[in-house]
């Protein structure tokens, strides 16, 4: 029997869709929430816009260091490729934000910060659900195998090859197992 471990020959499971939900809005979340503090700080000392620009940037590099490591699960840092990809979803959520709160300022000329926070988490929370979209099927699917039943979550390197003491266990018996299930995999 090799020295290899059940977890690097099978890969480490990536989450179902709910559980990288749940994981996306407590990564994402609780992100947004501190940033949201920060843009109300920032904006005392610059426009408005330009501390959302920054925090934006600032809070898509850090959450996109939290998805591709415990979000989907890839088991990897996120790479070039992911950033560029996410920072598109993260545009669209600041044009989003932006738009919200400039809406109310149209609305309302000098609304309270309270008001102004509640607006911009509520634009935060409607495009957090499209960016998780977008990053769940689009920047994070290269780690999950599709087939016609839905995902099955292995990383791709466990894909190329199966070792013999791997290859007797079957994937129902695998994915039916209590230590899968109680990791919410």
């Amino acid at each position: 029997m090799s020295s290899i471990t059940s977890t690097e020959a099978m890969g480490v499971a990536a989450p179902g869709a709910f559980v990288s939900f749940v994981r996306f809005v407590v990564c994402g979340g609780g992100v947004g929430v501190l940033s949201s503090g920060a843009v109300a700080l920032l904006a005392g000392a610059m426009p408005w816009a330009l501390a959302n620009a920054v925090i934006t940037v600032a809070s898509t590099v850090l959450c996109t260091e939290l998805h591709a490591l415990f979000t989907f699960g890839t088991g990897k840092r996120a790479g070039w490729r992911r950033h560029w990809q996410s920072a598109g979803s993260a545009t669209a959520a600041y044009a989003v934000t932006s738009l919200a709160v400039l809406v109310l300022h149209l609305m309302q000329s000098s609304p309270g910060v309270l008001t102004e926070q509640i607006v911009y988490l509520g634009a935060s929370g409607l495009a957090g659900v499209g960016r998780f979209l977008v990053l769940r099927v689009f920047v994070f699917a290269g780690d999950r195998e599709r087939t016609g039943l839905g995902e099955v979550s292995r990383p791709r390197s466990a894909r190329t090859a199966t070792p013999v003491a791997v290859a007797c266990v079957s994937r129902t018996q695998v994915s039916r197992s209590q230590l899968v299930l109680a990791a919410g995999a």
